[in-house]
């Protein structure tokens, strides 16, 4: 650690040599002089171009830069979409240099195809699209996306690869205007070198719909596309990873890709058993332990020993048809032990349970999807999308569960022991055809989607139930489970828009939704005499079909100007619920009849600067578990059984966001808030005998609610090689729920409060040093005079720093420290989770051998306690012990008709700084 702090402050004092200068004036139109917004304007170095500082203008011409440097001279760049770059040679001779107005002039023609290396701006704001000049903005040697990504203003990724762009989620990142292996972001960002990107471009997500017919977002994410350079859009890369270690420990992975201007094929492969998805390409940490799940199925606890495979494919087939496709198999191992203890509190006393269960899940599937866009000529588009999922399963678990009273005297014991198998079919399909009616944003719409789903279980089930004192009973089960469930769905939307005055649309949408559900479960009890399970059990065995049909007819006017958005709709919503028990001969019929409102304002202040307001109402119907009128006995101290005279579920809500960000100073303030209430709530309703048996089934609730309140502050400081970003974050939750206890209404008031504080430096692409602290506080509140109002806190502190010097060498270490002060007596309170690599470029800096310590102290716990209406819960599981493992990694690059070779260590100080 003391080499680390050398270098921290050997880095800081290299800064104090540097000279504070701040450049101010104003940018106008020399036709008119109006002031240009958004023009960008930044300071480069005499000597090498090197980017010092840049901004924004505001809505007033006006620009303020402040930065550091040696150079007593420099070149100040002025540049503004569409009209002619200033270059200007400045002196900083003075603290403060007041440059005053400066008019630009409008290009008569735009040069199309021209580009001068070194002379782009390093920001662009282009309309609704922020643009990044990728070569303005350095990165440390064979950096991939993820880490251009971190260097770009306004932009966070966390350790999960998760991105946001000024305080809003990324959900779609594209290459070349083309999705990239489906729905996971991170295979994009974390396996394609910043060396062939040439733009990296920002918008507010749009559908298929509204980038066709150029109407403005309504959703509340954000699109990256990310642009590839000219030349390098043509050739072969990738690479291949496989490593070996203790504890029989293992990973190889490889991707490769192929690019050919529109077309473009990727493959990929992994297997390991270290809980990864193996495709992280992070330069330090890659397949450490990742919990993140990928290509069809999710990871949850326990180790898993995991296998994918998978393929893209997208290309261009004449004017106006794009084809892509891709395709994954994943298998998946999954093992787990794990340990929980609950206290559930009744209104007149609380009582305890324990249980311990071993589980494994063995799962296979596969994954299609294919995409045909076809656009005859510029006024219409086909969209076909069909689908194809399949997935088989084996499970098995024993647990056992002992219930003790709030005397620790035990009044329960229960075992379940379960063996099953599954598979999983999932057809889909939609098609979408759109037609622009003349140039002034009218259009017409229709699509149609369809989905069939089978799904088959087998379960073998031995449970047994022993109660102890006065009503000592012991009951015992042996059953064969089968469970046979059809879904078929078809959806029809139509649309019109007509324009009524410039920037104000009057939109029609009519939504028909059918859909029906079978689900046949035929339980059969062993019977000793015939050694089979030749008796078929009726009273738990059902035979249930839903049907519903929902109508939804909606008018709303929107105004899209350059500044304001605004939206309304309203509209009737039908929806007919019919559910039936063939088995025991029953039918019930529901109607709902509900008002759908829509309404949303976005307004833009200023580059960089927006406010949203959103409300909406949404209902949900009763699933077919809730609704079933049979008791689901497979485990005997908790039977759950539907109610079929349950209502729907009726909810509005109210969403606020606001966002600042500032180019000049770097700092960025987003403020958001959520508001959920919920009328005819779908809440369990459960009664406890003296035995500790728990009998459950469903009613409606009024008056519940659930909001969050959020904000967050950073700011980038620059001087000449070195950096320091900081992030303040306040999160906030309040809830207040209505539950039954032992068949006593009463409500619970949760709040929860987690502040967090993350800073990351960085020196001349030496060293990075990354802090971090969170603390979450919980507080539950009870109406009921017997529950004592609860209190959870727990403390997250980080630190990972990553060094790349001397050449070639890149050491790691990410170390966590996790203290949860107040679960109970028997579980780990705290512990430090540290891993380490060590990694050596060869191979002209192609190949990397790398030795990684996974849980360096061997301390790493994973201690959860949860807070609900009427339990606290704490628990432990299986979780991946220390390992080391040595790996080797070698890329291949061959793009634009060469290979491209790695960066020596002079490139490392490079031309262009961040």
């Amino acid at each position: 650690m003391k080499y680390y702090l050398v270098l921290l402050f050997t880095g800081l004092s290299l800064t104090v040599y540097s000279q504070s200068f701040e450049v101010k004036g104003r940018v106008t139109d020399k036709m008119n002089a109006e002031p240009l917004e958004a023009a960008t304007i930044y300071i480069q170095s005499i000597t090498d171009n090197a980017l010092i500082t840049y901004t924004i203008s505001d809505q007033k011409g006006n620009f303020e830069l402040a930065g550091r440097t040696k150079a007593k001279e420099v070149n100040l760049l002025i540049s503004y979409n569409g009209y002619k770059k200033i270059t200007r040679k400045i002196s900083l001779n003075k603290a403060t240099i007041d440059i005053g107005n400066i008019q630009i002039e409008e290009l008569a023609e735009e040069l199309q195809g021209v580009e001068v290396v070194g002379e782009r701006a390093p920001i662009t704001i282009k309309k609704d699209t922020l643009e990044f000049n990728v070569s303005s903005f350095k990165t440390k040697p064979d950096a991939m996306v993820e880490d251009l990504l971190k260097k770009l203003p306004g932009i966070e990724v966390d350790t999960d690869g998760k991105i946001t762009v000024n305080g809003k989620e990324v959900n779609e990142v594209l290459v070349n205007g083309k999705p990239f292996f489906g729905s996971d972001l991170t295979i994009a960002t974390k396996n394609l070198s910043k060396d062939i990107v040439d733009k990296i471009q920002i918008t507010d997500t749009k559908s298929d719909s509204e980038k066709f017919t150029g109407r403005k977002s309504t959703s509340d994410n954000k699109s990256v596309n990310i642009t590839l350079k000219k030349g390098k859009n043509k050739g072969i890369f990738g690479r291949v990873t496989a490593g070996y270690g203790t504890d029989s420990r293992y990973e190889m992975s490889g991707i490769g890709n192929y690019f050919n201007e529109d077309q473009r094929v990727s493959v990929l492969a992994s297997s390991n058993n270290i809980n990864s998805s193996g495709f992280s390409s992070d330069e330090v940490f890659d397949m450490m332990g990742n919990r993140r799940g990928n290509l069809g199925f999710r990871q949850g606890e326990g180790i898993t020993t995991s296998s994918n495979i998978g393929a893209n494919y997208v290309d261009v087939w004449g004017e106006g048809k794009e084809a892509s496709a891709d395709y994954f198999y994943a298998k998946s191992d999954t093992e787990n032990n794990s340990r929980k203890e609950r206290e559930t509190i009744l209104p007149d006393s609380h009582f305890f349970t324990e249980t311990l269960a071993a589980t494994v899940n063995n799962n296979d599937s596969h994954r299609a999807s294919s995409k045909f866009e076809i656009e005859p000529d510029s006024t219409l588009k086909i969209t076909i999308r069909p689908s194809f999922n399949y997935t088989s399963g084996f499970s098995s678990s024993v647990s056992s569960t002992k219930s003790s009273d709030e005397f620790q005297q035990l009044i329960n014991e229960s075992s379940i022991e379960s063996t099953g198998t599954s598979d999983r079919r999932n057809f889909a399909n939609s098609i979408s055809i759109i037609k622009k009616i003349g140039s002034n944003g009218a259009y017409i719409s229709a699509r149609f989607r369809n989905r069939n789903i089978e799904n088959n279980e087998e379960d073998f089930l031995v449970t047994s139930k022993e109660v102890f004192g006065s009503n000592a009973s012991l009951e015992n089960r042996n059953q064969f489970t089968k469970d046979n469930t059809t879904e078929g769905e078809w959806n029809l939307d139509l649309e019109l828009r007509q324009p009524i005055v410039k920037n104000l649309f009057l939109d029609l949408n009519y939504e028909v939704e059918k859909e029906k559900q079978r689900k046949k479960l035929s339980i059969h009890n062993f019977n000793a005499q015939t050694n089979a399970y030749s008796d078929f059990d009726a009273r738990l065995s059902s035979n249930l079909k839903t049907t519903s049909a929902v109508h939804r007819t909606t008018a709303g006017l929107n105004f899209e100007g350059d500044k304001l958005y605004a939206s309304f709709s309203a509209g009737l919503l039908r929806t007919n619920l019919i559910t039936e028990e063939f088995s025991r001969n029953t039918k019930f019929e529901k109607t709902f009849n509900d008002v759908a409102l829509q309404s949303r304002i976005r307004y833009r202040m200023g580059r960089g600067k927006r406010i949203s307001i959103r409300y909406n109402t949404e209902s949900n119907t009763p699933s077919a578990a809730q609704l079933q009128p049979v008791a689901d006995e497979s485990n005997l101290t908790n039977i759950v059984t539907g109610n079929p005279n349950l209502d729907r579920e009726y909810n509005h809500r109210i969403n606020l966001g606001l966002s600042n960000f500032d180019f000049r100073s770097r700092t960025g303030i987003f403020v958001w808030a959520n508001l959920n209430l919920t009328d005819h709530r779908i809440t369990p309703i459960t009664i406890i005998d003296e035995d500790l048996i728990r009998r459950s089934t469903y009613t409606n609730v009024d008056g519940n609610y659930d909001g969050r309140l959020g904000a967050s502050f950073s700011k980038t400081i620059k001087r000449d090689n070195s950096s320091l970003k900081y992030r303040i974050r306040l999160s906030t939750n309040y809830s207040k729920r209505y539950n039954f206890s032992n068949g006593t209404k009463f409500s619970t008031q949760s709040l929860g409060v987690s502040p967090s504080l993350r800073l990351t430096y960085s020196y001349n692409d030496l060293i990075e040093i990354e802090p971090e602290y969170s603390v979450s506080f919980n507080k539950a509140s009870y109406s009921l005079d017997r529950i004592e109002d609860r209190d959870f806190l727990s403390h997250k502190v980080g630190l990972r720093t990553t060094t790349y010097w001397p050449k070639n060498i890149v050491f790691g270490n990410d170390i966590q420290y996790n203290y949860n002060p107040d679960v109970a007596a028997g579980f780990d309170k705290g512990a430090i989770f540290w891993n380490m690599s060590l990694g050596l470029k060869i191979l002209e800096e192609k190949g990397v051998v790398k030795l990684k310590v996974y849980d360096l102290l061997d301390s790493n716990i994973n201690t959860r306690r949860s807070i609900t209406a009427d339990y606290i819960e704490d628990s432990q599981s299986t979780l991946l012990k220390r390992y080391f493992m040595l790996s080797f990694t070698y890329k291949v690059n061959r793009v634009g008709g060469k290979a491209s070779r790695g960066r020596g260590r002079g490139s490392w100080r490079g031309r262009r700084m961040h």
